[in-house]
């Protein structure tokens, strides 16, 4: 039997009754045609001229500004993850200012803003350290079912505070609600919105796919091709349903799905005759390629392809939202100005060539605008052990300095993983046998989802471990370690959180040196 080919896009329902049981997705019209498509890539630093096109048409760039933006977000991405570990509990957030290329990291210390101003970005002291506004976020998270009239919450980086999203005439006071879990008023700020989130229900990235639901059919977007199959929105299925592709044909299972919660994430697993690959559809004709998954920054411009509406771009808003859909509370989303309709749910997110989420849900429509919310792939990748399909690009964002023209030049290559060239390097010494050092500097660092990689120099004759601890409602708990005789390295992948590494003297003394980073 010929195998087809899954590029990767969005949801929808395809009503075969009066009414649909299913609430997640909004009533769309027809399922498009399947076009195989072309894959194109520019001169303008390989980026789609179809992705420049939909960029001039929603942000009013031209080819030349929207590649620059690009450029400058995916470098972004990796020094601002990279910034992140190495100023530890003093970073207060990242984001891209309103021209779309200067870079800003909040911290807490001034030792920590001349690190920010080394690495090429600009340093803004704040009061309150990331790791701070989302412990407080997660306060809120807890009292979820009594915030009537709230519809979510996120931290935002620029104005070091927490904003809580409320509907006119809320019976929940915001200000009152955050008070009675311990977060005071000066550190809110209230955003008043009759707009009222939902899941856009509705292999090629963007290309629809079916499931069968009680008293009809619901369509879905493919969101990106992995080892294996796709993924995409958990509301678009639970574990056990069955899907079909396009053409009506049997195309896989849902493997894994978590909706509502802590994710808005899923995982089919297509059979033998869909065969995955690192495009998206844009629905002119075209496949946009996917060439890696570093993360872009608040303030980034972001692209998303759905079997509704086709290819719509916007900025990213704010990371880490709570967003209360009808069906519950979901947590982590990114909150984005592009619009989208109920049938682009599932859909691919793209900065450039690089994979940046799923579609969760949102409010408003392509036609008088909106906001929608994405879950980022890398939580979904790292959550599955999934392997994102690209097709050759870097994947990774580790970058070490600024680019030298901001409208020229291209992000810095990674850094190889040598001991000494990982960007974050902390040092420290061990006198005897079952002592311990946590790092950095005693603390601990905020992570996106991602890759940690570490690699520790041990003095000789001596064994020394280096353990990778999360932090979890429960104090710190070991995700990952590396032991045995001489140095040592360690790679693991790890969906977005507050980390520390210990090193553990086994036996014998001296001085030690740790680097490390998160790609």
């Amino acid at each position: 039997m010929q195998r087809r080919s899954i590029a990767v896009a969005a949801a929808v329902v395809a009503a075969t009754a009066a009414a649909v049981a299913f609430t997640l997705p909004s009533l769309a019209g027809t399922t498009p045609e399947s076009d195989s498509g072309t894959t194109k890539a520019s001169a303008n630093g390989g980026v789609s001229p179809d992705l420049l096109a939909a960029m001039k048409r929603d942000l009013g760039l031209d080819a030349d500004q929207a590649t620059t933006r690009l450029k400058r977000s995916k470098w972004a991405g990796g020094v601002s993850a990279t910034l992140a570990a190495a100023t530890g509990d003093s970073f207060g957030g990242a984001w891209i200012a309103s021209d779309g290329t200067t870079l800003k990291v909040a911290v807490t210390d001034s030792g920590a803003a001349a690190v920010v101003k080394k690495a090429g970005a600009v340093p803004v002291m704040v009061k309150r350290s990331e790791a701070a506004l989302d412990a407080a976020k997660s306060k809120l998270d807890a009292k979820v079912k009594s915030a009537s009239g709230l519809t979510g919450w996120y931290v935002d980086a620029p104005t070091n505070k927490l904003v809580i999203v409320a509907q006119p005439g809320a019976a929940t006071d915001p200000v009152a609600f955050a008070k009675s879990v311990g977060v005071p008023a000066n550190a809110v700020t209230v955003k008043v919105s009759n707009r009222a989130p939902k899941p856009l229900f509705d292999v090629r990235g963007a290309d629809p796919y079916f499931i069968s639901v009680d008293g009809g059919t619901a369509r879905c977007s493919i969101g990106f091709s992995v080892e294996g199959g796709f993924v995409t929105a958990g509301h678009c299925g639970t574990p056990g349903t069955t899907t079909t592709g396009f053409n009506n044909e049997a195309q896989g299972v849902v493997k894994a799905s978590v909706f509502p919660g802590n994710a808005d994430m899923g995982f089919v697993e297509v059979n033998g005759d869909w065969t995955p690959r690192p495009v998206v559809n844009d629905f002119k004709g075209n496949e946009l390629p996917v060439a890696g998954n570093t993360e872009a920054p608040v303030g980034a411009a972001v692209c998303r392809s759905g079997s509704t509406t086709g290819t719509f771009c916007g900025t990213i808003l704010a990371k880490n939202q709570t967003v209360r859909y009808p069906e519950g509370a979901v947590t982590g989303l990114t909150r984005t100005d592009v619009c989208a309709e109920g049938g682009d749910s599932g859909g691919p997110w793209l900065s450039g060539d690089q994979a940046q989420g799923v579609t969760s849900g949102g409010s408003g429509d392509c036609t008088v605008g909106g906001e929608t919310f994405f879950q980022p792939v890398n939580e979904i990748l790292a959550e599955n052990s999934l392997t994102l399909l690209t097709t050759g690009g870097e994947q990774e964002g580790g970058a070490t300095a600024a680019p030298t023209d901001s409208a020229t030049a291209a992000p810095s290559e990674p850094a190889a993983n040598a001991c000494g060239d990982l960007p974050v390097q902390r040092s420290g010494s061990l006198a005897k046998s079952g002592t311990g050092q946590i790092q950095p500097d005693g603390g601990a660092f905020r992570a996106r989802a991602g890759k940690h990689v570490a690699c520790l120099n041990v003095p000789d004759g001596a064994d020394f471990d280096l353990v990778l601890q999360r932090q979890t409602s429960n104090g710190f708990k070991t995700v990952a370690q590396a032991t045995g005789s001489g140095d040592k390295t360690l790679s693991v992948d790890q969906r977005s959180g507050t980390f520390r590494y210990v090193v553990v003297d086994s036996s014998g003394s001296g001085d030690y040196s740790l680097g490390f980073n998160v790609q």
